[in-house]
Order: C-alpha cells, then sequence, then structure tokens
C-alpha cells in the first residue's frame, strides 16, 4: 500500500496510525487549495494530475486534517477538481456554479468508486472542511439523508463553511459526544469578533462545540482539549478552549508562547488543527457506540 500524509502521526503525541485493523472508514474531502494564478486553459478548476498542487494538498490538509481519522478508520481521501478559492467570490453566479458542480461530480463519482470497491458494509464516517464541506452537505443529502446507506453512518463533520441547521431531514446533530447518526459543523472566530457576513452566511448556521459537542453556548475550558497541533505538526496539549455564540465558535488566543501577540481574529484554516486530539477522541467513542449498538441489534458489519 501506498503510504501518503493520511498515515502521519503528529511529533510528541504517543498516538499511532492504525488503519490496518480499523473498523470504519472515512471518507474526507478536502478544503480550497487551489488558490494561485491558474496555469491550465481551463482555470475554474484544479488538475488533479499537478504534482505541485497535490503535494501542497499532501503537506497541508491530508496531513493536518485528514490524519486525525487514522487511528479509528482506513483514511480515503480522494483528489477531485476542486474549484479555485475566486470560485466563492466572483461576480459571476454561472462561472462559481459551474467550477461548483464539477467539483462535485468528481467527489461523487469517487464516492461511488469507494462504495463499489472499497465499502463491504463497513461503517462509514464522513469527515471535510470548507470547500470540502460544500460537497459532503450534498454528498449525505444525496446518499444518506433517509436513504439505506445512513444506517452505516458512524458521525459527519462537516467543518469550516456555514452548514444550515435544517440541512438534513432525518440526520439529527450531534448534542452529545458518544451520539451516533450526526452531524457536526463550526467555524472559529477570535472571541468578541462577529464576521462581515454574519446575517448572510451564517445567521442559520449549526455550530457544534468541539470541546462538548454540542450546540450549547457552555463555555469549555482549555483544559477539556485534549491536544491540538501546531505549524510543525506537533501535538500541543490544552491548546484552545471554546465557546458558540451566535452560530459561530469563538476562542480565546490559542495557549501558545508569545500568544499576547497573536492578531488572528479568523481562525478558518486551523479550525480543526486547534482540536485535533479530540475530533480523534470522539471519532473513536462514536465509533464504539456505534459497533455496539449494531451488536445488540445483531446488525454488526460484515
Amino acid at each position: 500500500m501506498v503510504r501518503d500524509a493520511a498515515d502521519s502521526i503528529p511529533l510528541n503525541s504517543g498516538l499511532s496510525n492504525s488503519q490496518a485493523t480499523a473498523e470504519a472508514d472515512v471518507f474526507f474531502v478536502y478544503p480550497t487549495i487551489y488558490t494561485g494564478k491558474p496555469k491550465e486553459k481551463y482555470p475554474w478548476n484544479a488538475d488533479v494530475n499537478d504534482p505541485a498542487l497535490n503535494r501542497d494538498i499532501q503537506t497541508s490538509t491530508i496531513l493536518n486534517q485528514a490524519s486525525i481519522f487514522n487511528g479509528s478508520c482506513r483514511v480515503y481521501a480522494p483528489y477531485y477538481r476542486q474549484a479555485h478559492l475566486y470560485a466563492f467570490y466572483t461576480d459571476n453566479p454561472e462561472d462559481s456554479k459551474r467550477a461548483l458542480e464539477l467539483a462535485y461530480q468528481d467527489v461523487k463519482a469517487a464516492f461511488e468508486y469507494y462504495l463499489k470497491f472499497y465499502h463491504d458494509g463497513r461503517p462509514i464516517v464522513i469527515a471535510s472542511h470548507s470547500q470540502g464541506s460544500y460537497h459532503t452537505q450534498r454528498l449525505l443529502q444525496d446518499y444518506f439523508d433517509g436513504k439505506p446507506l445512513q444506517e452505516k453512518l458512524v458521525v459527519a463533520y462537516l467543518v469550516g463553511r456555514a452548514i444550515p441547521r435544517k440541512s438534513f431531514q432525518h440526520i439529527a446533530a450531534s448534542e452529545a459526544p458518544g451520539a451516533t447518526g450526526v452531524w457536526a459543523s463550526w467555524n472559529t472566530f477570535s472571541r468578541g469578533y462577529t464576521p462581515k457576513s454574519w446575517d448572510t452566511y451564517y445567521r442559520d448556521a449549526l455550530s457544534v462545540n468541539p470541546l462538548l459537542w454540542n450546540t450549547s453556548t457552555e463555555f469549555a475550558s482549555k483544559e477539556l482539549n485534549t491536544g491540538g497541533v501546531g505549524p510543525r505538526f506537533t501535538m500541543l496539549p490544552q491548546l484552545s478552549d471554546a465557546q458558540n455564540h451566535n452560530n459561530v465558535l469563538w476562542i480565546n488566543k490559542p495557549y501558545v508562547k508569545g500568544r499576547t501577540f497573536l492578531r488572528t481574529r479568523i481562525w478558518h484554516r486551523a479550525d480543526m488543527n486547534l482540536f485535533y486530539n479530540n475530533i480523534r477522541q470522539n471519532v473513536a467513542l462514536r465509533l464504539q457506540t456505534y459497533l455496539l449498538q449494531q451488536s445488540v441489534s445483531g446488525n454488526g458489519p460484515r
């Protein structure tokens, strides 16, 4: 098997890559990495055969985000013709629509390939960030929500995008750490900061606190954070606190050396890094609960 960044383990973490014995799969859809000047004839979507772009994908999102799941899941994180970052900012809605539709069709085709050749009835975790969550929201609607495959859903983490709380008819939001068949989403900002796009983008968004795994506005202290990952892929205990506020997630400055000098207000890139080990442990808990439920009902994994 070819190794990639999803097999990595943070420094100073004591964790291990357990994909060889994992009892579930994660289908991970990465965020927008295609942000530079287009080099191809068709600039709106990335070339999946671009080695430089794929290297950037591996050393950023796959390393820092997809690797979260290698303790409990086999990781499937296919390349896709992601829409260029400008698709989210262009004044031409038709260009945006076409670019995002093409990207989603790639994600959809990859998921169908996974189902046909790799799934084999195993429990499924869906995970994504930013543009990836735009696509996994549709994926859940098309393949899971009220459909037979929903029985295989352990949990869906749709992070880094404002997902409306009423996006799904049959998949509930997470309100407990061990709940199964649910979904969670959050968007991270500094305490006291309200995004300029709140009224049009976040007004109806779901926000689940990744230290409490519910939608309450209760403050979760850094002591509940079992480890985030820093810039050098190093585990940092008690990296951040968290509190839901007006459908976004507020944090105080991360508890690192020199935090006084941090001026960041939008923590989008670190939505998952800040809570790396809490997400990892949450996957394990929900999978354990899922397998127990299936065992009791006589519907254990094949």
